[in-house]
């Protein structure tokens, strides 16, 4: 408002106090009261500005309190837990490959465990001696893993353990300092092994495993071994050695009690028997002798002798004292084919060692014939640790004992005594030979397989005459008992290995192929060690699986 002086000058004051203005009541109306119109402003208070401060100090101390804590009071602990906080890398474990018969029946399935990786299931425990078994990933005392791989460690399972085996991947796994996964994903992915389909068939295995089971236990044998094969292409149908373990057991590492009765067992349960033994063959050589000495022409098919049930040769020590070679009965007249059909020892020890006037084949063509047949080559199954058969000779002897081999020598090894020892899969593979026309295949155990073999220097007339004194034998000779099988033609042969030192035991062989006019597959049986005396051995096991083998599986026999 204006100022009057002297000088009557106007001054204006730029700022005018609250107590200048006169408020008056009547005035209200005309402020918008929303807006704060016609309103004083009141200043904080100093109390506030105090209460204020006071908050924020206790904020920096609280703030300040929690730093110490974590970088110098437990600093290193939580350092440490930090490093826990990290992406670590974890195996993704690889689905190892499945193994299936040759129709598709499985063999070794895969079950996915809650550690993650998968494990092995066999679905056959009558084949664990051609699956093997398996070894698992192993931990250390923390739960890591140190070792990540799944490995085969017998039969199928190792000698085809990279091809099942596959590849793990990596998982990368993140996890908080607890422990608690937080993320995670594979940075490298597993990859899987690839699926084996065998040439086995599990009808024909279970048959031929059940009547050795059987058999075996009733005399008792100490156990047996078995084989189909076929003829032309060496695939091994049934392939069986009783008795065996379980591989889910092995694989698992338990029963504790039963993995050691495994290893106490006499019958030697881990023995691979139609693989892996060695046993006196006996009879069954005779065919394998015959078609080298038709072959050569040291004998003719119908040469015929009389079987007095023994043979006399003189004795340079005592003349007086002839040595005698029997046989296991009289024969009476036989030639070649009837020889082989009876299992005429005294035939055989003429065609292996010569006798009078006829000339024989000799300890060295002897010892050639039965290595063309394969006799002391592994056959190159595709299964580990297979064994090659063992022939005497003259310089062995001389070597191990000191003393001159003679002509008993000859004659015990012509009819598979002495020191003679094969395996039943080189067995399998020579009367196969004769079956087929002349060749040696390689038995194997993969489907569909590339056939490989090569053929021998026995002529096939000879494989000829063999045959039929082989078919003779099943219609009226040593292996008669397979004559009744109606919807089979059989051509066999039958061995007995004596054992112990008064021939108190005995390997009971029956071999043969069928059907005879077209022959597909060969068979072999070896019942191991049994008591002497026993009228039950390898025929009345073949004719216990035939049987079988035509109600489950009929188009063998057609």
């Amino acid at each position: 408002m204006p100022v009057f002086g002297r000088k009557s000058k106007r001054v204006y004051d730029a700022e005018i106090s609250p107590d200048e203005i006169f408020l008056d009541a009547s005035n209200l109306p005309n402020f918008n009261q929303n807006s704060l119109e016609g309103r004083l402003e009141k200043p904080l208070s100093r109390g506030t500005y105090i209460g204020f401060g006071i908050v924020i100090c206790i904020v920096l101390v609280v703030l300040i309190s929690q730093a110490v804590k974590l970088e110098i009071i437990k600093g290193a602990t939580y350092a440490e837990r930090s490093q826990q906080n990290l992406l670590r890398p974890g195996v993704l474990f690889a689905e190892r490959g499945a193994i299936m018969d040759r129709n598709g029946v499985s063999l070794v399935a895969n079950e996915t465990t809650p550690d993650g990786f998968v494990k092995r299931v066999y679905t056959t425990p009558t084949i664990s001696n051609i699956l093997g078994y398996v070894s698992y990933p192993k931990k250390d005392s923390s739960g890591q893993y140190y070792d990540t791989d799944i490995t085969g460690l017998a039969g199928i399972e190792k000698s085809f353990n990279t091809q099942l085996a596959g590849a793990n991947g990596t998982l990368l796994v993140e996890k908080d300092a607890r422990g608690k996964i937080i993320s995670q994903g594979s940075s490298v992915p597993a990859q899987d092994g690839t699926n084996l389909t065998l040439s086995i068939d599990v009808r024909a295995q279970k048959a031929f495993y059940d009547a050795i089971q059987q058999l075996s236990d009733r005399i008792p044998f100490e156990g047996g071994s078995g084989i189909l094969m076929d003829v032309n292409t060496g695939e091994i149908r049934a392939l069986v050695s009783y008795p065996t373990y379980d591989s889910n057991v092995l694989s698992s590492g338990g029963p504790a009690n039963v993995i050691a009765g495994y290893s106490t067992d006499k019958r030697q349960v881990y023995l691979n028997r139609p693989v892996q033994g060695l046993y006196t063959p006996g009879s069954v050589v005779k065919p394998i002798e015959a078609s080298g000495a038709l072959t050569e022409g040291t004998i003719q098919a119908n040469v015929t002798i009389n079987d007095i049930g023994y043979i006399t040769v003189p004795n340079p020590y005592d003349p007086t004292h002839p040595n005698k070679f029997i046989d296991w009965k009289a024969i009476g007249t036989e030639d070649l084919r009837k020889a082989i059909a009876f299992s005429s020892d005294v035939y055989f020890y003429m065609v292996g060692g010569g006798y009078g006037n006829q000339k024989g084949l000799g300890i060295d063509r002897l010892d050639a014939w039965y290595k063309t047949f394969g006799y002391t080559e592994p056959t190159g199954i595709e299964l580990p640790g297979e064994a090659s058969g063992f022939l005497p000779t003259p310089d062995w002897k001389l070597r191990t004992t000191g003393v001159k081999w003679n002509i008993g020598d000859t004659y015990h090894t012509a009819i598979g005594q002495y020191a003679v020892q094969i395996t039943p899969l080189e067995e399998a593979r020579a009367i196969a030979a004769i079956a087929n026309g002349g060749k040696l295949v390689k038995p194997t155990l993969i489907k569909d397989a590339a056939p490989q073999g090569e053929s021998i220097a026995a002529s096939p007339a000879a494989l000829e005459v063999v045959r039929e004194g082989m078919r003779e034998g099943v219609q009226e000779g040593t292996s008669i008992g397979l004559n009744d099988l109606s919807f089979v033609d059989i051509a066999g042969k039958t061995g007995t290995a004596q054992l112990g030192f008064h021939n108190e035991y005995y390997n009971a062989w029956a071999v043969g192929f069928f059907p005879y006019e077209h022959p597909k597959y060969v068979y072999v049986v070896v019942m191991e060690h049994g008591p002497s005396g026993n009228a039950l051995g390898g025929i009345y096991a073949m004719h216990q699986f035939f049987e079988s083998l035509h109600a489950t599986a009929p188009e063998y026999f057609q």
